[in-house]
């Protein structure tokens, strides 16, 4: 089943999320100073592109530099991202075939925030039943 939600959510919306987050991380990797934005906009595009069977937890060894890093992230690519997110699962709920991928564009919008300190793993992982990864 995972396999052919993430088909066809990779048809349906997958696609135009993940070139968001691409366009995103190549525009936060034209300075030195964006370099880590910009690969964690790699990162979740990833995770966009192929959200079923994957979870997202947060990293057990995270610091105060990821705090930060989300402040940052959230004035300057966060809020626009979210929003994408945002208008892609109301979208997406309006028909009853597209309510399950809805639901997914929603679950989305933590990692969308404050992408720092968060990990993204399998769904059947030791660290997503406990929603912690200590030491990746």
């Amino acid at each position: 089943m995972r396999l052919i939600g993430n088909i066809l959510w990779l048809i349906i919306a997958g696609w135009s999320l993940f070139l968001g987050w691409i366009v995103a991380g190549v525009i936060a990797c034209i300075t030195i100073i964006g370099i880590p934005f910009g690969l964690q906009a790699f990162k979740v595009a990833l995770y966009v592109i192929w959200p079923f069977g994957r979870t997202v937890v947060h990293r057990g060894d995270a610091g105060a530099l990821s705090v930060v890093g989300n402040v940052v992230w959230v004035i300057f690519a966060g809020w626009w991202l979210a929003l994408e997110t945002i208008v892609a699962g109301v979208l997406l709920c309006i028909t009853i075939i597209g309510i399950p991928f809805g639901v997914a564009c929603f679950k989305m919008l933590p990692i969308v925030f404050r992408p720092f300190g968060r990990e993204i793993v399998p769904s059947d992982s030791p660290e997503a039943g406990a929603g912690l990864a200590i030491g990746r």
